[in-house]
Protein backbone atom coordinates (compact mmCIF):
# COMPACT_ATOMS: atom_id res chain seq x y z
CA UNK A 1 0.00 0.00 0.00
CA UNK A 2 1.17 3.39 -0.72
CA UNK A 3 2.87 5.45 2.03
CA UNK A 4 4.20 9.00 2.34
CA UNK A 5 7.21 9.02 3.77
CA UNK A 6 8.60 12.40 4.72
CA UNK A 7 12.58 12.95 3.92
CA UNK A 8 14.32 15.40 6.79
CA UNK A 9 17.75 15.75 5.46
CA UNK A 10 20.03 18.44 4.92
CA UNK A 11 22.44 16.77 2.67
CA UNK A 12 20.68 16.49 -1.01
CA UNK A 13 22.70 13.47 -2.20
CA UNK A 14 21.67 11.58 0.74
CA UNK A 15 18.20 13.02 0.84
CA UNK A 16 18.21 11.90 -3.50
CA UNK A 17 19.60 8.52 -2.64
CA UNK A 18 16.68 7.77 -0.01
CA UNK A 19 13.64 9.51 -2.19
CA UNK A 20 14.70 6.81 -5.66
CA UNK A 21 14.42 3.84 -2.94
CA UNK A 22 11.21 4.53 -1.35
CA UNK A 23 9.78 5.59 -4.76
CA UNK A 24 11.15 2.15 -6.23
CA UNK A 25 9.33 0.40 -3.20
CA UNK A 26 6.40 2.39 -4.20
CA UNK A 27 6.15 4.76 -1.34
CA UNK A 28 5.91 8.42 -2.11
CA UNK A 29 8.79 10.61 -0.67
CA UNK A 30 8.34 13.99 -0.23
CA UNK A 31 11.33 16.22 0.99
CA UNK A 32 12.39 18.55 3.31
CA UNK A 33 16.09 20.29 4.34
CA UNK A 34 15.05 21.66 7.47
CA UNK A 35 13.18 21.03 10.58
CA UNK A 36 11.47 24.75 9.82
CA UNK A 37 10.20 23.34 6.13
CA UNK A 38 9.66 20.32 7.57
CA UNK A 39 6.93 21.74 9.71
CA UNK A 40 5.84 23.53 6.78
CA UNK A 41 4.58 20.30 5.11
CA UNK A 42 3.14 18.22 7.91
CA UNK A 43 1.45 21.76 8.26
CA UNK A 44 0.23 21.32 4.97
CA UNK A 45 -0.41 17.51 4.97
CA UNK A 46 0.48 14.72 7.40
CA UNK A 47 2.77 12.06 6.24
CA UNK A 48 2.75 8.52 7.01
CA UNK A 49 6.13 8.14 8.62
CA UNK A 50 8.95 10.40 8.54
CA UNK A 51 12.66 9.86 8.38
CA UNK A 52 14.49 12.00 10.39
CA UNK A 53 18.32 12.92 10.77
CA UNK A 54 19.61 13.85 13.94
CA UNK A 55 21.85 16.47 12.89
CA UNK A 56 20.03 19.19 10.95
CA UNK A 57 20.78 22.68 10.58
CA UNK A 58 19.09 25.19 13.02
CA UNK A 59 16.40 22.98 14.76
CA UNK A 60 18.39 19.58 15.37
CA UNK A 61 16.24 16.46 14.11
CA UNK A 62 15.77 14.81 18.05
CA UNK A 63 14.18 18.54 19.01
CA UNK A 64 11.42 18.55 16.07
CA UNK A 65 10.66 14.48 17.15
CA UNK A 66 10.49 15.88 20.67
CA UNK A 67 8.26 18.45 18.59
CA UNK A 68 5.96 16.57 17.18
CA UNK A 69 5.61 14.41 20.05
CA UNK A 70 3.77 17.41 22.31
CA UNK A 71 1.26 18.13 19.21
CA UNK A 72 -1.51 15.77 19.35
CA UNK A 73 -2.32 16.49 15.62
CA UNK A 74 1.21 14.77 14.65
CA UNK A 75 2.27 12.52 17.93
CA UNK A 76 1.00 8.51 16.27
CA UNK A 77 3.61 9.50 12.87
CA UNK A 78 5.85 6.99 13.34
CA UNK A 79 9.67 8.59 13.13
CA UNK A 80 12.73 6.53 12.16
CA UNK A 81 16.00 8.55 13.13
CA UNK A 82 19.05 8.45 10.91
CA UNK A 83 22.33 9.40 12.42
CA UNK A 84 25.94 8.89 11.80
CA UNK A 85 25.91 8.49 15.77
CA UNK A 86 26.48 5.11 17.27
CA UNK A 87 26.96 5.38 20.55
CA UNK A 88 24.32 3.77 22.54
CA UNK A 89 23.78 6.66 24.71
CA UNK A 90 22.76 8.69 21.71
CA UNK A 91 20.05 5.84 20.62
CA UNK A 92 18.41 5.89 23.88
CA UNK A 93 18.43 9.96 23.85
CA UNK A 94 16.80 9.55 20.77
CA UNK A 95 14.07 6.91 21.34
CA UNK A 96 13.21 8.59 24.15
CA UNK A 97 12.82 11.96 22.86
CA UNK A 98 10.48 10.16 20.68
CA UNK A 99 11.39 8.13 17.85
CA UNK A 100 10.66 5.08 17.43
CA UNK A 101 13.67 3.26 15.22
CA UNK A 102 17.58 4.05 14.89
CA UNK A 103 19.33 3.65 11.75
CA UNK A 104 22.62 4.14 12.00
CA UNK A 105 24.31 5.69 8.66
CA UNK A 106 25.69 4.02 6.31
CA UNK A 107 23.17 1.51 5.65
CA UNK A 108 22.15 -0.20 3.05
CA UNK A 109 19.21 0.49 1.12
CA UNK A 110 17.06 -3.04 2.25
CA UNK A 111 17.57 -2.48 5.85
CA UNK A 112 15.94 1.28 5.71
CA UNK A 113 13.13 -0.52 3.79
CA UNK A 114 13.29 -3.31 5.90
CA UNK A 115 12.85 -0.79 9.28
CA UNK A 116 10.52 0.73 7.69
CA UNK A 117 7.98 -1.90 7.02
CA UNK A 118 8.58 -3.00 10.74
CA UNK A 119 8.00 0.26 11.96
CA UNK A 120 4.58 0.41 10.14
CA UNK A 121 3.22 -2.69 10.95
CA UNK A 122 3.66 -1.85 14.21
CA UNK A 123 2.53 2.03 14.27
CA UNK A 124 0.26 1.93 11.36
CA UNK A 125 -1.04 -1.36 10.33
CA UNK A 126 -3.12 0.26 7.56
CA UNK A 127 -0.45 1.18 5.53
CA UNK A 128 0.50 -2.10 5.19
CA UNK A 129 -0.14 -4.68 2.58
CA UNK A 130 -0.70 -7.96 5.22
CA UNK A 131 -3.59 -9.84 4.85
CA UNK A 132 -5.53 -9.22 8.35
CA UNK A 133 -7.86 -11.75 9.78
CA UNK A 134 -10.62 -10.41 12.63
CA UNK A 135 -13.96 -10.69 13.31
CA UNK A 136 -14.65 -13.78 10.58
CA UNK A 137 -13.56 -11.14 8.23
CA UNK A 138 -10.19 -11.43 5.76
CA UNK A 139 -9.02 -8.51 4.39
CA UNK A 140 -6.35 -8.44 1.75
CA UNK A 141 -5.23 -4.92 1.18
CA UNK A 142 -2.62 -5.84 -2.13
CA UNK A 143 -5.57 -7.24 -3.98
CA UNK A 144 -8.30 -5.39 -2.87
CA UNK A 145 -10.46 -8.44 -1.55
CA UNK A 146 -12.56 -9.01 1.40
CA UNK A 147 -14.28 -12.66 2.17
CA UNK A 148 -16.17 -13.67 5.20
CA UNK A 149 -15.68 -17.07 7.27
CA UNK A 150 -19.03 -18.33 6.63
CA UNK A 151 -19.54 -22.22 7.97
CA UNK A 152 -15.78 -22.62 7.69
CA UNK A 153 -16.13 -21.45 4.33
CA UNK A 154 -14.67 -18.00 2.64
CA UNK A 155 -17.70 -16.42 0.98
CA UNK A 156 -16.19 -13.01 -0.92
CA UNK A 157 -17.66 -9.87 -0.43
CA UNK A 158 -17.74 -6.60 -2.92
CA UNK A 159 -16.68 -2.78 -1.32
CA UNK A 160 -15.96 0.51 -2.76
CA UNK A 161 -12.89 1.86 -2.25
CA UNK A 162 -13.85 4.31 0.57
CA UNK A 163 -15.47 0.96 1.96
CA UNK A 164 -12.24 -1.02 2.06
CA UNK A 165 -10.39 1.39 3.64
CA UNK A 166 -12.60 1.90 6.07
CA UNK A 167 -12.88 -1.64 6.97
CA UNK A 168 -9.22 -2.40 7.02
CA UNK A 169 -8.46 0.43 9.64
CA UNK A 170 -11.10 -0.55 11.39
CA UNK A 171 -10.08 -4.31 11.80
CA UNK A 172 -6.19 -3.54 12.44
CA UNK A 173 -7.84 -1.27 15.19
CA UNK A 174 -10.08 -3.23 16.21
CA UNK A 175 -12.11 -2.63 20.39
CA UNK A 176 -11.58 0.85 19.97
CA UNK A 177 -13.76 3.54 19.64
CA UNK A 178 -12.51 6.02 16.77
CA UNK A 179 -14.83 9.16 16.61
CA UNK A 180 -16.02 10.77 13.22
CA UNK A 181 -13.01 13.43 12.86
CA UNK A 182 -10.46 11.03 13.66
CA UNK A 183 -11.76 8.54 11.10
CA UNK A 184 -11.95 11.47 8.54
CA UNK A 185 -8.19 12.16 9.08
CA UNK A 186 -7.19 8.23 9.21
CA UNK A 187 -8.98 7.03 6.42
CA UNK A 188 -9.58 10.08 3.89
CA UNK A 189 -6.53 12.11 5.70
CA UNK A 190 -6.18 15.04 7.53
CA UNK A 191 -5.49 17.47 3.92
CA UNK A 192 -8.96 16.29 2.54
CA UNK A 193 -11.93 17.95 3.58
CA UNK A 194 -15.33 17.15 3.88
CA UNK A 195 -18.22 16.84 6.03
CA UNK A 196 -18.08 14.31 9.07
CA UNK A 197 -21.59 12.86 8.52
CA UNK A 198 -19.85 11.82 5.27
CA UNK A 199 -18.01 8.79 7.63
CA UNK A 200 -21.52 8.09 8.62
CA UNK A 201 -23.01 7.28 4.73
CA UNK A 202 -19.18 5.21 4.28
CA UNK A 203 -20.74 3.61 7.79
CA UNK A 204 -24.21 2.81 6.58
CA UNK A 205 -22.59 1.16 2.80
CA UNK A 206 -20.20 -0.41 4.62
CA UNK A 207 -22.88 -2.32 6.75
CA UNK A 208 -25.08 -3.15 3.64
CA UNK A 209 -22.06 -5.16 2.29
CA UNK A 210 -21.30 -7.46 5.15
CA UNK A 211 -25.07 -7.74 5.48
CA UNK A 212 -25.74 -10.88 3.58
CA UNK A 213 -23.00 -12.81 5.95
CA UNK A 214 -24.24 -11.53 8.94
CA UNK A 215 -20.72 -9.42 9.62
CA UNK A 216 -22.69 -6.06 9.64
CA UNK A 217 -23.02 -6.01 13.34
CA UNK A 218 -19.00 -6.09 13.92
CA UNK A 219 -19.47 -2.64 13.18
CA UNK A 220 -20.56 -1.06 16.56
CA UNK A 221 -22.05 2.17 16.92
CA UNK A 222 -20.88 4.08 20.18
CA UNK A 223 -23.22 6.93 21.28
CA UNK A 224 -21.59 10.26 21.62
CA UNK A 225 -18.23 8.97 20.44
CA UNK A 226 -18.34 7.46 17.31
CA UNK A 227 -17.67 3.89 16.08
CA UNK A 228 -15.93 0.90 17.19
CA UNK A 229 -15.28 -2.68 15.46
CA UNK A 230 -16.02 -5.43 17.38
CA UNK A 231 -13.47 -8.44 16.81
CA UNK A 232 -15.21 -10.62 19.06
Amino acid sequence: MTSTILIVEDEPAIAELLAINLEFAGHRAVRAADAEEAIRLIQHELPDLILLDWMLPGIAGVRLAEKLRADERTREIPIIMLTARSDEGDKVHGLEMGADDYITKPFSPKELMARIKAVLRRRAPQLTDDIISSGGLKLDPATHRLWAVQNTADVALDLGPTEFRLLHFFMTHPERVHSRSYLLDQVWGDHVYVEERTVDVHIRRLRKALEPTGHDARIETVRGSGYRFSAR
